[in-house]
């Protein structure tokens, strides 16, 4: 029998058992659990599964941009050797990914809103054998005349959409009047181009129905339990016959918080053929028809005083989405706290394009929105002639400026005073153009990052056996995030047992339903949960010794108290289990709670060739308490990767007359690789966040990525004196604003 602690974050959590546990394993660099499985290929991912009688399946591309199709021509594929079957069941199909919103029911794809939406499925004995009868599919169409396809000439047709987790459109104070009474302004427009999640797992599913109607999927997904409400909306089954299994997901970035195409597609062809589909994208469709991130246009607004103190701030952003998708890229999520100022305006707008649909991708909002705003603040404070930092800290809110509650926790001045000096911001010329290395000019910029921390919903379950071994079950992901071990890191402290004595069970619907991989909500969420039921778990031990919980010591397997050292195992009888449930409460209306940072960033600009080159980077952050040394830097360091590439290279590429990604594969679609990135290095400031979780941790996944890219940009302005706001600062961008040699 188990018992059940439940918490609603309504009212801080002052006191955690992680400051008062004695087993010294959270927070320590500990190697992940599932490391040896992953690099030894023992790790079973999405397509590895071995299922019998498995049928394959490879799906098929709308070779137009918006139309009807009338009709799938199939009988050549039909006739190769190997093939079963072709599926073009359009009225089923999903026509867009969920994107993890809301469950979304089958649109039908027979009327095509993108190029290379997916429309039918080819099932053979063998994958090579659905490959090869794919390519002889013929999609017969009907192509619209009034197809919309290119975002420029169509962007002062912007509207606004329905207000999302922020408002659409934010006004506080009269930023026109206060722009025009300020002493020095800057009035400038960014933009941001659409961008991929390139995952390094394709998107893919097996799907296999049982004698009673149970449908299973093996699939690569982030967020199970919505996974399993759209699914059913898609499918018109009961969530109750459908169960996700995920245990292993290489890699999502936002793009596999919702089912995407293949999985519903699978799920079809597996009940019309009475045997199980193994469905798995091609690079190609992985970028024609999952999710990209939303180009953007920003327009920055900053007016101050002479002695620096801002008075207008206006962030405005024109994005894009399909017609009947009101999803915005929240540029100014972060702009709403980050800085004070009485005059507030932020806005977001949709050009409706029928291009791929576009949704989260890691750090949505503040990873292009802080490209626009760090940028801008940057060039003001050189107006004004202040340094960036000092700049920056004039303006520090002692609230927050919008809803006038106070931060949870807020360690940013402290972020860039560690930074600056680590990094030798002392030693930065503020001068642009004149530090020169040969023909190389060399710049140092710096940037501030936030992203805004979430607690979801959340449950685990924690079993305690006569072993003296805990258990740990729910149905999070683990996306290369570190989960197996961050989990059994949480139960081994509250519980004092080693990790070794601490299994962890993810991905998979069967088990307690947590908050998913995303939003960087995923550790404190989940994290909670174990870390309640563990605490559920003590009590009972406690009782079972005859002491207060509170005089009770567990350590290396064992409860001290009362000059006694007994077994876990002893006292835990025929095992003790209890589930942890966490919710969100008052806390994240009576704070605003994110976690901060401050990237540094020196570049080499070529004179000769606009060449630019990374040369060093430090990011130093503030998330609450840190769970594991190691895995939080290594998700630092990916998402200060993930900036290089936004700064620098990356650029997904629309063709403005059908909409059609021209650059959909890793080797066109340029991301930074060894070469681009220089040794990285991370700084952790101790921090405990109280109003956060009963952890004190706080949301760090998305938080690397987020200034990442501002940096590098103020960085190449330091080098060369000359702007760029067109991200990524490709060669054809700088060339034309080098100084002379």
């Amino acid at each position: 029998m188990s018992t059940t602690n439940a918490l609603k974050m309504d009212k801080p959590a002052p006191d955690s058992l992680l400051d008062t546990s004695t087993q010294g394993i959270i927070g320590k660099p500990l190697d992940r659990k599932e490391g040896p499985l992953k690099v030894s290929g023992a790790a079973t991912y999405a397509a590895e599964y071995a299922i019998e009688n498995l049928a394959y399946g490879v799906m098929v591309g709308a070779p137009f941009g918006k139309g009807k199709v009338t009709g799938v021509n199939s009988d050549v594929a039909k006739a190769l050797p190997g093939v079963i079957d072709v599926v073009t069941d359009l009225d089923k199909f999903i026509a867009t990914p969920a994107q993890g919103l809301a469950p979304k029911a089958p649109q039908g794809v027979e009327k095509v809103q993108y190029f290379g939406e997916l429309v039918a499925i080819v099932l053979a004995e063998s994958f090579e054998a659905a490959r090869d009868a794919a390519q002889q599919v013929v999609v017969e169409y009907d192509e619209a005349d009034d197809g919309r396809f290119d975002f420029e000439a169509l962007k002062s047709e912007a509207e606004k959409p329905a207000d999302g987790d922020i408002p659409a459109h934010f006004s506080q104070g009269n930023i026109d009047k206060a722009m025009a009474e300020a002493a020095v302004t800057v009035d400038s427009t960014f933009t941001t181009p659409s961008q991929n999640s390139a995952a390094m797992e394709p998107h893919a599913s097996i799907a296999s129905w049982d004698d009673s109607g149970n449908l299973t999927i093996h699939g690569s997904y982030q967020l199970l339990g919505q996974d399993v409400k759209q699914l059913s909306a898609a499918l018109g089954v009961s969530e109750s016959k459908i169960r996700i299994v995920a245990r292993y997901v290489g890699g999502g970035f936002g793009s596999k918080l919702g089912i995407a195409p293949e999985s519903v597609a699978a799920a079809l062809a597996a009940r019309v053929l009475g045997r199980p589909v193994k469905c798995v994208m091609a690079r190609q469709q992985v970028f024609d028809a999952t999710v990209r991130r939303s180009n953007t246009e920003q327009r920055i607004r900053l007016g101050a005083t002479t002695d620096g103190k801002l008075t207008a701030l206006g962030h405005d952003t024109i994005a894009s989405n399909l017609a009947d998708d009101d999803y915005f890229e929240p540029t100014g999520q972060a702009t709403h706290f980050m800085y004070d100022a009485e005059n507030r305006e932020i806005n977001h707008d949709l050009v409706r394009l029928d291009w791929l649909v576009s949704g989260s991708m890691r750090a949505p909002g503040e990873a292009v929105g802080m490209l626009a705003l760090e940028g801008a603040m940057d060039e003001l404070a050189e107006k004004l002639g202040l340094d960036p930092i000092e700049f920056r800290k004039i303006n520090e809110p002692a609230q927050d400026p919008e809803k006038n509650v106070p931060h949870s926790s807020r360690e940013l001045v402290r972020c860039m005073d560690v930074g600056a000096a680590s990094f030798g911001w002392d030693k930065r010329n503020a001068t642009p153009g004149t530090r020169r290395e040969g023909e190389w000019l060399v710049g140092i910029g710096m940037a501030a990052a936030a992203r805004a921390n979430m607690l979801q919903p959340s449950e685990a379950r924690v079993t305690l056996s006569a072993t003296g071994h805990a258990t740990v079950e729910t149905d999070m992901t683990d996306i290369g995030t570190g989960t197996y071990t961050i989990l059994g890191q949480i139960a081994g402290e509250v519980l004092g047992l080693p990790l070794e004595h601490v299994e962890v069970q993810l991905g998979d619907t069967n088990l307690p339903t947590a908050a998913g991989s995303g939003g960087s909500f995923g550790a404190g969420s989940s994290g909670t949960s174990v870390y309640l039921a563990a605490e559920a778990i003590r009590e009972k031990i406690a009782k079972a010794m005859g002491v207060d919980v509170d005089a009770l010591t567990l350590k290396d397997g064992h409860a001290i108290a009362d000059n006694r050292r007994v077994p876990l195992g002893e006292l835990a009888g025929e095992g003790i289990v209890a589930v942890g449930s966490i919710k969100p409460g008052k806390q994240e209306k009576e704070t605003t709670q994110s976690s901060y940072g401050a990237h540094f960033a020196e570049v080499g600009v070529n004179a000769v060739t606009g060449e630019i080159r990374v040369r060093r980077m430090l990011g130093v952050f503030a998330a609450g308490r840190i769970l594991n040394a190691k895995t939080a830097r290594s998700q630092c360091l990916g998402g200060m990767t993930f900036g290089i590439g936004t700064a620098l290279t990356e650029d997904l590429i629309h063709d403005p007359r059908n909409g059609k990604l021209v650059n959909r594969d890793l080797a066109e679609y340029h991301l930074p690789v060894n070469a681009d990135v220089p040794q990285l290095e991370v700084e952790f400031l101790e921090e405990r966040d109280i109003h956060a979780n009963p952890m004190h941790a706080k949301g760090i996944g998305e938080l690397g990525i987020s200034g990442a890219g501002a940096a590098i940009a103020n960085a190449v302005y330091n080098a060369t004196g000359f702007r760029v706001r067109d991200y990524p600062f490709t060669l054809d961008k700088v060339l034309d604003g080098l100084p002379a040699l």
